[in-house]
């Protein structure tokens, strides 16, 4: 179970391919006034593939990531499912002291969200703590080995990433993770808090809206929960109509991916442009207004393309989650109860009510943001940064969780 360097090395057979795949692209019509209204539109497609095609220079690319990112693979033991090979960004603080941190990305994202924090959460500073940073390939993204078996749902992640961080020494350690991230993390914190996980953090708190039934003691709990509605603040009621309105209009994507993964499966498989249009458009989209550069989207899109098991292995965690109906934390039952923290961005793709959120679990640090979206960790580094460190510094909610590593 040895830790191996990796280097991303994209074989000239592969990029030969896309290149071929690219220029025989066939692209649909459009309607003359739909904009985005129908998806993603015509025009941006048309430049990202002539750029793709021609001016966009992958080996460029590879390299900076490999400069940038302390890159590895491992053999990771998740019961019932064998080894699993895991890819990986390793980048340890020169502070000894330093915070044990994992970073767990979601779909559309990939190990790539992590790139612009990683050098801010290790610095070293007098007064805010420095943390060691493990940001893992989830199974079927990136290099890391997809499984070979349906079943491999939330337990199973978790277990992988609690593996990984003993297996790298870190016995004690805390969490951070957006979208998919935030629900893995939530399953470590279950399974493995106070032992190992001792706080996690969020920039996607998800929660099942209240139930209603006949039992008076839940109608009672749901509705002090709705009740509060009434007076939501300003920005609270805008990140809720936005969230209502992405359900009726932008949610498909999680409709098939969660019901016929593997269909869609062969045409992101197959065609780089269709891969391209279905992810591009969530990049805009749950984003605020940031400010896409082309070759960003590309590489963003490459990885997906040249992942080791291929784009169609990424959507299986939809299917495996909704299968065992948790696909969203409930309001009822059982909560991790070590420390959670949330920071809040008004253009995240799914914002509930505080009141409902802070129920979800132990709710000790709370931080709302003028902007911001569902890719936080890539679209405002600083200020997500700055919430960990607050978070944990001295001060904070959840300074000292780790025994020894308080990151000073």
């Amino acid at each position: 179970m040895a830790e191996r360097p990796f280097n991303i090395s994209v074989s000239t057979e592969e990029l030969d391919s896309l290149k071929q795949k690219l220029t025989l692209a066939h692209f649909p019509d459009e309607l003359e006034d739909a904009d985005w209204a129908y998806g993603a539109p015509l025009a941006d497609i048309k430049r990202l593939v002539s750029r793709w095609k021609e001016g966009y220079d992958w080996r460029k690319h590879e390299a900076l990531l490999n400069a940038e990112l302390p890159q590895f693979t491992r053999d990771i033991i998740v019961e019932g499912f064998g080894t699993l090979n895991v890819h990986y960004i390793h980048k340890r603080s020169t502070l000894e002291t330093a915070i044990p941190l994992l970073f767990v990305h979601g779909w559309p994202g990939s190990f790539i969200e992590a790139r612009k924090i990683i050098p801010l959460l290790t610095e070293v500073h007098s007064d805010q703590p420095s943390f060691h940073v493990v940001a893992v390939s989830l199974p079927g993204y990136g290099f890391s080995e997809a499984p070979r078996k349906k079943g491999f749902r939330m337990a199973q992640y978790a277990e992988l990433c609690n593996n990984l961080m003993i297996a790298l020494g870190y016995n004690e350690y805390v969490t951070q993770g957006g979208d998919w991230g935030s629900t893995v993390t939530r399953k470590i914190a279950t399974v493995y808090g106070g032992k190992h996980s001792k706080a996690w953090h969020t920039n996607f708190p998800m929660v099942a809206p209240p139930e209603f039934s006949l039992n008076p003691l839940r109608l009672l709990s749901a509705l002090s929960m709705l009740v509060p509605l009434l007076w939501l603040s300003t920005s609270e009621k805008a990140a809720l109509w936005r969230t209502l309105e992405l359900q009726g209009t932008g949610f498909g994507y999680f409709a098939i991916q969660s019901t016929k993964p593997q269909t869609l499966g062969y045409g992101l498989a197959d065609s780089p442009v269709g891969l391209l249009a279905w992810i591009y458009e969530k990049l805009v989209a749950w984003t605020d207004k940031y400010p896409w550069d082309d070759d960003e989207v590309l590489t963003w899109i490459s990885l997906y393309w040249f992942s080791r098991a291929g784009p169609a292995a990424s959507l299986r965690i939809y299917y495996e989650v909704t299968q065992e109906k948790s696909a969203l934390p409930p309001v009822y039952g059982s909560h991790p109860t070590i420390p959670l923290g949330f920071s809040y961005f008004p253009a995240e793709a799914v914002i509930f009510p505080r009141n409902w959120v802070r129920r979800t679990g132990n709710a000790v640090f709370e931080a709302e943001h003028e902007m911001g979206g569902h890719f936080a960790a890539h679209e405002v580094p600083e200020l997500l940064v700055g919430d960990l460190r607050k978070m944990f510094g001295r001060g904070g909610p959840a300074y000292g969780v780790v025994a020894n590593n308080v990151g000073y």
